[in-house]
């Protein structure tokens, strides 16, 4: 709020009313300043923007209609267009009520009739403080509204910025993943004992699902999650290169494009390198076979098949198998909250997940109970 007592810049040919005016304003505390044409009073405004100006701030203006020179709203017309120019309280001597119309839609923030005997000028105290309220109104208005769009731009700099650097850190972490699934690869080719060579197949894989990830999520617009037709393509092309050399040239996927968020799509990715792993090496003992992998959406819930047209359960249990793969494929299927079921009509392997696309959300009732 002004320190200082408001000033009203009066601007009116006539001198005798500008006296009255001027008594009658300065004892409702105004400081009243008189510029007798319009051309003078568009100077003073003028210069009142200026640090130099002997009259200081000019807070609101009345202006009179009729005057040699400009007139009222012609001069109005210049002052609307003076940046930061004061509120404009339009005062006349006629009652063509056309002319306060014109007035208003010029910009004029009240307009009122005078008369020569100065019987007006409570009522120009009354409009003079309610421009002054419209104009401190429309100032907080316009300054709330620059810190509110200030405000979006810092954010939208900030989430820029954060895009940028979760793309950069997951760039980086793809390609210290790819790197590690390519010295497994080159530490598998060159061991000479076939378990160790398959254990550090199944580490590749392993390693190389979780990169796919990265690598979706830096290369796409969108960091909040995994488009899956897309994640197993790729995946299941690094399994074609890298693992039991042709063996997987018969290796299929039909996925829908379902989007789901990145730790349930690195879970996905996992089960799905296992258990394709687990067909490739004991459905199919005399050679190659079909590998099919499907996701569909049920609803609310997903469904996950990996299938096989192998020897099914007369496979004999190797001797040399740790159990790994089945203990990741069931803290991976925990993670997602899916259920694990093989098909027992299918003449093959038919192994299927059921989970929800988004997570469940946590019982507020159990966990209140449980604390």
């Amino acid at each position: 709020m002004n320190q200082h007592p408001p000033t009203l810049l009066y601007i009116d040919d006539d001198a005798a009313l500008a006296r009255l005016v001027e008594r009658g304003l300065t004892r409702r505390g105004y400081k009243v300043i008189h510029a007798a044409s319009g051309e003078e009073g568009l100077e003073r405004i003028r210069r009142a923007g200026t640090q130099n100006s002997a009259d200081g701030c000019i807070d609101v203006v009345a202006l009179d209609q009729y005057m040699p020179g400009l007139d009222g709203l012609e001069t109005l017309e210049q002052i609307m267009a003076i940046a930061g120019a004061p509120p404009v309280v339009f005062v006349t001597a006629s009652q063509d009520s056309s002319i306060a119309v014109t007035a208003l839609k010029a910009g004029a923030a009240d307009y009122l009739v005078k008369d020569v005997k100065g019987d007006f000028i409570p009522l120009l105290h009354v409009a003079a403080d309610g421009a002054l309220r419209q104009a401190e109104l429309q100032k907080a208005r316009e300054e709330a509204e620059a810190e509110i769009h200030a405000s979006r731009d810092r954010y939208a700099a900030l989430a820029a910025e954060r895009e940028l650097l979760l793309r950069e850190v997951n760039h980086r972490v793809g390609n210290s993943l790819q790197i590690i699934a390519s010295l497994l690869h080159l530490q598998a080719n060159s061991a000479g004992q076939e378990e160790v060579k398959a254990a550090l197949t199944n580490a590749m894989g392993r390693v190389a699902a979780v990169a796919q990830v990265h690598r979706r999520l830096y290369t796409s617009q969108d960091l909040k999650s995994v488009v899956l037709n897309q994640y197993l393509d790729s995946l299941l092309e690094d399994l074609r290169r890298s693992a039991e050399g042709n063996r997987m040239s018969r290796l299929t996927v039909k996925a829908e494009p379902i989007e789901i968020d990145p730790d349930r799509a690195v879970a996905v990715g996992i089960i799905v390198n296992e258990l394709v792993m687990n067909a490739v090496k004991y459905a199919y003992p005399d050679g190659a076979g079909p590998i099919h992998v499907e996701l569909t959406s049920q609803g609310e819930d997903l469904l996950l098949a990996i299938t096989d047209d192998g020897v099914g359960d007369k496979v004999k249990a190797d001797p040399r198998s740790t159990g790994m793969g089945q203990r990741i494929v069931a803290a991976m299927a925990t993670k997602l909250d899916a259920t694990v079921e093989r098909d027992p009509a299918h003449s093959g392997t038919r192994v299927m997940l059921r989970f929800r696309r988004t997570p469940a959300a946590p019982d507020k009732t159990n966990n209140a109970a449980a604390g």
